[in-house]
């Protein structure tokens, strides 16, 4: 398909490459832009992950030659940009994000980032506190345990993420314990209250377009497994309005905040590439891949917020991928596409796939009423269907099956184990129908 903007001239479609590719924070930037028609979408990873779950197989690379410890990197990295001809790439590491920042000059792509200086600065805690110092939302740190007045205390590392190596010390004897193990941690004071992610979009001009905070609950390995949208309080605006003053933010960005005991919001960090929990933001029109996208390739972009509250929960999320390779498949209508009165839209989606795949779908039934008016009342067109074979209650539906490179699906066991015994072909029930959504297919 080609693209035209409002004055009909043809638009470039930009070749866009995240990396590392397999993390949650990835994985929302690719659902951000996957659909888009003005990008294609391709991933990178150092090692295997979920991303080759996730892409077609010709938008993924991996191997271990991508590691930016390793000797050559940079060369190796170029290869991937030249081979796929990436304009742009989406940093999802901290540390890659400032080793590439670091590197832009020989890197054959731009970095939808921060300044470099931005970047270093957001990588270490004590860097970030430093450049604050005096701002009344930095919490107290401590330089020397003799200043330590109160306790419990907050131990974390200068380097670190997803809330790794942290501690809470009560007293001076469990303080000097962690501090005689661990080097370099910033002791500061203990905020005992809520904790907040605030979600952040600043263009190229140095505006800040965009300021939205959301609770983080249920937090595991760094990650919100349950997050909602919050109404925007004064003291949260400000402290964002001062970072964007203090730091050259470009594209996507977000700071965390937890409240003193007085109920005060207080910095703890801040990074400058995406959160995987701006997926809620996304959801009510806010995102910030495409944001940040349009931006650095040269648009004036706008925000568009949706106004109405909104809450995200995540569950880890099964993804399959099958050996067998089919071209058709048998599916049955009583009870498998049509369950309790209603359609059933994941095997819906299969068929779908299906199609746009060049698979032949064919629907292969003993039901007892009028098909046409049954398909009829569910909404669904004859069409939909490669073939519609009818049968009688006492026929045997392995009698009607091409075994080759044939799948079944059918809720009825009996009928899948004779299926399975006479066309030696894998047979599915409804509750397996997952096993053969391919998440990388439209």
């Amino acid at each position: 398909m080609i693209l035209f903007d409002n004055g009909g001239n043809e638009l470039k479609k930009y070749n866009i490459l995240i990396f590392p590719a397999g993390s949650e924070i990835a994985l929302e930037i690719y659902d951000s832009l996957k659909y888009n028609l003005h990008f294609n979408v391709f991933g990178a990873s150092g090692k295997p992950d979920h991303a080759k779950y996730s892409y077609p197989l010709d938008h993924y690379i991996e191997g271990e030659d991508l590691y930016i410890t390793g000797n050559n990197f940079t060369q190796n990295f170029n290869k991937v940009l030249e081979t796929y001809n990436i304009d742009y790439i989406f940093p999802t590491h901290d540390s890659v994000a400032l080793y590439l920042s670091e590197h832009q000059h020989l890197v054959h792509a731009t970095l939808i980032c921060s300044d470099q200086k931005t970047t270093r600065i957001a990588r270490s805690k004590k860097k970030i506190y430093q450049a604050l110092k005096g701002c009344p939302f930095i919490p107290h740190i401590f330089d020397r345990i003799d200043e330590i007045m109160e306790y419990p205390v907050f131990l974390k590392p200068d380097i670190g993420e997803g809330g790794m190596n942290t501690w809470i010390a009560n007293n001076r004897v469990e303080l000097n314990d962690i501090c005689s193990k661990v080097d370099d941690l910033i002791v500061s004071e203990y905020l005992p209250g809520e904790e907040f992610s605030i979600d952040c979009f600043t263009n190229r001009e140095g505006e800040l377009l965009f300021v939205g905070p959301r609770t983080r609950q249920r937090v595991t390995i760094g990650i919100s497994f349950h997050s909602e949208r919050i109404p925007l309080s004064k003291e949260i605006l400000e402290i964002a309005h001062k970072l964007n003053e203090y730091f050259s933010f470009r594209g996507a960005w977000f700071f965390q905040v937890k409240t003193d005991k007085a109920g005060q919001p207080k910095l703890m960090e801040f990074a400058i590439r995406q959160a995987s929990t701006m997926g809620l933001y996304r959801q009510l029109g806010v995102n910030f891949a495409l944001l940040s996208l349009f931006d650095f390739i040269g648009y004036d972009v706008k925000v568009l917020l949706n106004d109405y509250e909104i809450v995200l929960d995540r569950c880890l999320h099964n993804e399959y991928k099958l050996s067998y390779d089919y071209n058709r498949i048998y599916v049955d209508f009583d009870d498998t596409l049509i369950m309790n009165d209603k359609v059933n839209t994941l095997l819906m989606r299969l068929i779908y796939q299906c199609i746009n795949s060049n698979k032949q779908v064919i629907l292969l039934t003993k039901h007892a009423c009028d098909l046409d008016e049954s398909l009829s009342k569910y909404r669904i067109g004859r069409e939909l269907f490669d073939e519609i074979i009818l049968i009688k209650p006492e026929d045997k539906k392995a009698d009607y099956i091409v075994t080759s490179k044939a799948i079944f699906i059918d809720n009825y066991f009996p009928e899948r184990l004779y299926v399975k015994e006479i066309c030696n072909i894998p047979v599915f029930d409804v509750d397996a129908i997952e096993c053969l959504i391919d998440s990388s297919a439209l």
